[in-house]
């Protein structure tokens, strides 16, 4: 049986992904500082300690594999890890948005302010059934349906919602954009003399 996902913390801590890079620092035995680059796999290579895996974990969970690793050798109570580069917290704008792609989240962006950096929604998008994606653990993912159009029109956004690191905004097209355009057949007609309108 699947598991219902867990509730969320309201401020959880970053978890370091692959590409991210600490630093550790040992102020009595020098010789073990070092900086890493987490792997595409989540592992990291210790100097005289092997790899360790640190993908997904905090700081603070880093910390102390880092002393279980070492398992006394540099007897350094002062050690610490330091996160030092990492990516950006981002959003995905997808479907029928003027400019889809990876954003920065900055502060408190709401679905409609999303939208806005992708350059606004395209002709085609059905604005009453935004999908937002978000992810609640490892194993679930929740989706919601959000009617920017509903909220446009009668200038309320009380309903908008914000959004949060990794999440998803996908625009779905309308359904009147789904139907093909006719086409003026020649006469008389067959399919080799049948030239399509060029694409605009």
């Amino acid at each position: 049986n699947q598991q219902p996902p867990e509730l969320q913390r309201r401020n959880p801590r970053y978890q370091v992904q692959s590409g991210d890079v600490i630093t550790l620092d040992f102020p009595f035995t020098p010789k073990f500082n070092q900086a890493l680059t987490v792997n595409p796999d989540g592992y990291v290579a210790l100097q005289g300690a092997g790899d360790i895996h640190i993908g997904g974990e905090t700081v603070p969970q880093i910390q102390s594999d880092v002393r279980k690793a070492y398992g006394g050798i540099p007897r350094d109570p002062e050690g610490s890890v330091t996160l030092k580069q990492f990516e950006n917290p981002y959003f995905l704008a997808l479907g029928q948005v003027q400019k889809p792609g990876k954003y920065d989240v900055q502060g408190n962006t709401t679905v409609a302010e999303a939208i806005a950096m992708a350059g606004g929604f395209t002709p085609k998008a059905k604005h009453s059934d935004v999908l937002l994606f978000h992810r609640v653990s490892d194993n679930w993912l929740s989706a919601r349906k959000v009617n920017l159009k509903h909220m446009l029109t009668s200038k309320n956004l009380s309903e908008d919602l914000q959004l949060h690191p990794g999440d998803m905004i996908y625009v779905p097209q309308n359904r009147l954009s789904k139907i093909k355009p006719f086409i003026k057949l020649p006469t008389p007609f067959s399919y080799t003399n049948l030239t399509l309108p060029p694409n605009k």
